[in-house]
């Protein structure tokens, strides 16, 4: 089997559009909306994601939260431009953040709130990534991190999942670095442990059916988990692994 791991503007140009209609993809999305807890009122929010994409959560983001102040950090070129031109109002920098940054690269935004979502099980250094982020955080600065969980599949394999993270798994790689962790989930019980199944079941015929233009079989099946997935649990026994941290640094 091929493989695309880390071959990034590819993956978007094959996968973006099943990518950001996908009820796991939307899920996630819910779930990070909720446990960073925006106060929209507050003109002083400064969100940071770390691996924005193709910049659906940063236009998401932006509408809900039109006073706050965006920036995106991504690895790929097409990903950075495809955002920069979705969401104007938001800045998005290409940045490699498993090496040292050059002189004058990191901009001090000094992020309250950052989201950094299905990105740690892509690297082999996850610990260098985050570490590197925390160059554009503030004090105290509120991080949402979700991996997955439970076993690999064919997809996960083919684009590059290194690993997959219990919740004690993400809590040691965050504390380890500094992080204050206040709350991990094992999310996604019982209806998106069951769409895992049934994507390790379809094996390879999944990577086909998702790429370009969504087949049938994924239309369907992404309609009827958008609206199982919304009854999905926050407990132990999901496959969705989630984080709520506090970065400590200049404090």
């Amino acid at each position: 089997m091929s493989t695309l791991a880390d071959d990034w503007d590819q993956h978007w140009l094959d996968f973006s559009a099943v990518s950001e209609s996908a009820p796991a993809t939307k899920y996630r999305r819910r779930l990070a909306f909720q446990l960073l807890d925006v106060n929209a009122d507050d003109p002083t929010v400064r969100m940071l994601e770390i691996g924005s994409a193709t910049g659906k959560f940063a236009e998401d983001f932006c509408a809900r939260y039109p006073r706050s102040k965006f920036l995106g950090i991504d690895l790929s070129s097409m990903g950075v431009e495809m955002s920069a031109r979705r969401v104007p109002s938001a800045r998005f920098l290409k940045r490699n953040l498993l090496l040292p940054s050059e002189p004058g690269e990191v901009c001090d935004f000094q992020a309250t709130h950052a989201l950094c979502s299905e990105v740690l099980e892509h690297v082999d250094e996850p610990d260098v990534l985050l570490r590197n982020a925390m160059a554009y955080m503030g004090p105290n600065c509120k991080l949402v991190v979700t991996v997955p969980g439970g076993h690999r599949n064919k997809f996960d394999e083919y684009i590059g999942h290194r690993r997959h993270f219990t919740p004690e798994d993400l809590k040691k790689l965050l504390t380890d670095i500094g992080f204050a962790v206040e709350r991990v989930y094992a999310a996604g019980f019982p209806f998106f442990n069951l769409y895992r199944l049934l994507t390790t079941l379809r094996g390879e015929k999944l990577i086909k059916e998702v790429s370009g233009t969504p087949s049938s079989i994924v239309r369907i099946g992404t309609l009827v988990f958008d609206v199982f997935f919304r009854f999905n649990l926050l407990c132990k026994w999901g496959w969705q692994t989630l984080a709520v941290a506090r970065y400590r640094g200049g404090l």
